[in-house]
């Protein structure tokens, strides 16, 4: 499904234009304008699933950070610098149909701080059963006699204290533990949560954190959401395993002008191409 069609940046006169009519001039920088622009990059033709390819700081978050903000899609703490509405003014976006309710921005830092939510509750847990541990060896040894039904709840944690192992006791008064996850199972976990059926995303260099095998699974789920469900994506990426997804159009905004490639083009896997050639001797003698 393709819900937004293109989107344009504006082009570097555009931009110079813009920063001439700036009355102040104690600015160092004028972020988003010079980033984009010096690659050329001016228009996205979208696909089902749209790729931005680039080497660190080639701008690819960047743009990405641009649609989502144009569009609306709330965007958390992102630093939207004081010329970041100006930019916005100078783009355009072009929809098939209506921009579905849902549709979101889903970045690394969001990842990364769901990853840190998780750890925190997991400290919590350890406090509480560290806590579960002292309650159940005072329940199992107290001397104690009902005396009214005040005294009723008391009585059950006693005997399930000495009818329960301490494993067990601890077990059913805690909830599960969510450290059962790694970091990259969590991470993993939160994209297939938070990708819904009809909807457009946005997903921010999305291999972070995830192993290979993680990597395959979520480009294999991103690739049948947007076959059989209806999502649309556009993602910024260096992974091989989301670039080599099967119909992705992929923008490389390395190339000057910015241009449409082949996963096989791009630079970064033609040093992982030539890297695994060098040791491929190695790698077959132990399979």
């Amino acid at each position: 499904m393709i819900y937004l069609e293109s989107f344009t940046f504006p082009d570097d006169g555009a931009e110079f234009d813009f920063c001439l009519s700036v009355k102040r001039k104690c600015y160092t920088t004028f972020y988003p304008f010079k980033v984009l622009s010096r690659h050329r990059f001016e228009r996205i033709d979208f696909e089902p699933v749209t790729l931005l390819y680039g080497s660190n700081g080639s701008g690819k978050s960047t743009a990405l950070h641009v649609i989502a903000g144009k569009l609306g899609l709330p965007m958390g703490a992102y630093n939207r610098s004081n010329f970041f509405e100006d930019y916005l003014a100078l783009c355009g976006a072009n929809f098939c149909a209506p921009l579905p309710e849902g549709s979101e921005i889903i970045r690394s830092d969001d990842v990364f701080d769901s990853l840190l939510s998780i750890r925190s509750l997991n400290e919590q847990i350890d406090e509480k059963r560290e806590d579960l541990f002292d309650e159940y060896l005072n329940e199992k040894h107290a001397q104690f006699q009902l005396s009214s039904m005040a005294d009723y709840d008391r009585l059950r944690k006693i005997n399930r204290a000495r009818s329960w192992t301490q494993s067990r006791y601890v077990r059913e008064n805690l909830m599960a533990n969510v450290r059962e996850r790694s970091n990259g199972e969590s991470a993993y976990w939160l994209f297939t949560q938070k990708i819904q059926s009809d909807a457009l995303y946005l997903l921010d260099e999305p291999e972070n954190s995830l192993s290979p095998a993680l990597q395959i699974e979520l480009a294999h789920f991103i690739a049948d959401s947007a076959r059989f469900y209806g999502c649309q994506f556009i993602i910024s990426t260096h992974s091989p395993f989301f670039l080599a997804m099967r119909g992705a159009k992929i923008y490389d905004l390395d190339a000057d002008p910015v241009d449409v490639r082949r996963w096989t083009q791009l630079q970064s896997i033609r040093d992982t191409y030539a890297f695994f050639k060098e040791h491929q001797s190695e790698l077959e003698a132990d399979f």
